[in-house]
């Protein structure tokens, strides 16, 4: 009789390869839930397996079996911000797709989890690279990723200069928002602030 990777079996099963680990993919959810979460309670440096562990409810044992540290639990969480993305806006105006998307960003950046976790995440980057690195492909392959297909719409409508600097535009689209929730923190942003934003990159965009 063999064993699941992540709680005893009751009932006999049939023999898993050797060096085969049968890893649950809830427990994973799990665990990567319970990562946000105690970032946002206690920070990257005083963050612990065991900790995670507990709001996890798993045994320490079943974090180690998928990451073999909270560095590499960390970056995992991280590059995984990458894949989820974030929906491409199809207003039919350049100006259009880039008030939904600060409406879409703006909302993830005020979420309190959020809040708490990029600006621990930013200090730790500026000592480790390789959270550094993960951060950057996460905001590049994620925003970037988004603007960049909201700059071609909008060249393939004739909107914009085919031949601009994309990433000038891209600077342009995802700077003055990052800048305002992330980095200053700005707890509200005045009324009309994402619409006037929206308007005056887009013809930023355009003068290119």
């Amino acid at each position: 009789m063999t064993t699941n990777a992540d709680e005893p079996q009751t009932r006999p099963r049939r023999r898993t390869p050797a060096g085969a680990a049968v890893l649950r993919p809830d427990v994973t959810e799990a665990i990567r839930a319970a990562v946000f979460e105690e970032l946002a309670a206690v920070g990257y440096a005083r963050m612990s397996i065991e900790g995670i562990a507990r709001r996890a409810g798993v045994g320490k044992t079943a974090v180690y079996r998928r990451w073999r540290s909270k560095l590499h639990l960390v970056l995992d969480v991280v590059s995984a911000l990458a894949v989820q993305g974030l929906p491409v806006p199809d207003t039919g105006s350049l100006e259009g797709d880039l008030r939904l998307l600060y409406e879409f960003t703006s909302r993830a950046l005020r979420h309190p989890v959020a809040s708490q976790i990029i600006p621990d995440l930013q200090a730790e980057a500026a000592r480790n690279p390789e959270i550094a690195e993960a951060m950057q492909k996460a905001l590049r392959e994620g925003q970037e990723g988004v603007a960049s297909k909201i700059v071609v719409a909008a060249a393939q409508r004739g909107e914009v200069n085919g031949d601009l600097d994309e990433d000038l535009a891209l600077d342009l689209i995802s700077g003055p928002l990052y800048w305002r929730s992330v980095v200053i923190r700005s707890p509200k942003l005045p009324k009309g602030y994402l619409g006037a934003l929206a308007r005056a990159t887009a013809e930023a965009i355009k003068a290119l």
